[in-house]
């Protein structure tokens, strides 16, 4: 049997004459409250809310406030509209920490992340090597110039295998075997069969290698990097010691020399260009065939050097060389000498 349709009149003052549908036998006063009031006493599941399409006021309340000079946010009394509060119903600041501190209630449980790729230790760490410069003291014996000597070494690391080389620059004249020191392996620590590691490695230390000790100091910019990158504190570095005999022979030999007063760059900037001529005979009557012939002497006052030129007359039979003695200082006295001619003193 179908169920008549009565409609009714709406109370509602602002909306005169809108009819609402009702139903029989009873069941249109629970769809008209359902309606008219949202907050029923049915559980708010899906099928069971009803929104209210005449509503006309959605003004929320004043929640912001300043108390005490500062920023305060409290509950909200009424809903939207000035509607009843639901039991359940959660604030925008319950919402968001469960969307922000809450992630597994929006997006699950998270997926394990993909391992990373496998690489050997001799591939990620291929050609990088660590540097420190230290030094170790030898004893000297039967010597008078030094007791002790300071040697000075590169001590490298590498990366790949964990192997060690200690290295001595070159010094040169040193007399001593260097270079290679130590070569590339794996150094023993103790007796127990431990060998070094690059986290046992630091700024002054020592560390002892085949009875040998070692005085670390400083080390290169990406050695300092890489420890510091892995969490290792660097000590401060230290100054290079220095070898107390190398030390003496840089310095310059002191040479006693008795300083002259004779000034040359004086005398040539006083007499330059100044020459003395003298007029001279050579008497050679006693010997057979022999002449008087004229000379001059020049006498340059620069460099006290002198040159004798001979005077030639027209037609008179000889070679036309005026030059006797080339310029060049002159010896008083001469000794002969196994053939060589040694000069006690010049003429000045």
């Amino acid at each position: 049997m179908e169920r008549p349709e009565t409609r009714e009149r709406s109370s509602s003052p602002g909306q005169p004459g809108r009819t609402k549908p009702s139903w029989g036998g009873g069941g249109g006063g629970v769809a008209d409250a359902m309606m008219s009031n949202p907050e029923h006493g049915l559980p708010f599941l899906p099928g069971t809310s009803f929104t209210d399409s005449t509503k006309t006021a959605f003004h929320r309340s004043q929640t912001l406030n300043y108390r005490h000079g500062y920023a305060m946010a409290r509950r909200p009394t009424v809903g939207i509209g000035g509607d009843r509060l639901q039991v359940n119903q959660l604030s925008q600041a319950d919402l968001d920490e469960l969307a922000n501190k809450a992630p597994l209630l929006t997006y699950g449980e998270p997926k394990p992340a993909a391992p990373p790729n496998f690489i050997p230790a001799h591939v990620a760490f291929d050609k990088k090597v660590l540097r420190f410069d230290a030094y170790f003291q030898e004893d000297v014996s039967m010597s008078t110039e030094e007791h002790y000597r300071i040697r000075q070494v590169n001590i490298y690391y590498f990366l790949e295998d964990d192997s060690m080389s200690v290295m001595e620059p070159t010094v040169e004249n040193s007399g001593i075997l260097q270079g290679k020191l130590i070569k590339r392996q794996r150094l023993p620590k103790n007796d127990r069969g431990d060998h070094y590691h690059w986290k046992d490695l630091n700024r002054g230390i020592n560390i002892t290698i085949y009875g040998k000790t070692f005085h670390i100091v400083e080390c290169d910019r990406f050695t300092q990097e890489f420890l510091e990158s892995q969490g290792i504190e660097l000590n401060p570095p230290e100054k290079m010691a220095l070898d107390p005999y190398t030390e003496l022979r840089k310095q310059p030999l002191h040479q006693y020399v008795t300083p002259s007063d004779f000034d040359q760059l004086k005398q040539f900037l006083t007499f330059d260009k100044q020459v003395l001529r003298f007029y001279a005979i050579w008497d050679d009557t006693d010997s057979m065939f022999g002449e008087c012939r004229n000379y001059i002497i020049h006498y340059y006052l620069m460099d006290d050097t002198v040159e004798i030129r001979e005077v030639h007359e027209r037609n008179n039979g000889r070679d036309p060389f005026p030059l006797l003695m080339n310029r060049q200082r002159m010896p008083k006295v001469l000794v002969a000498n196994a053939g060589l001619v040694i000069c006690s003193d010049h003429w000045s």
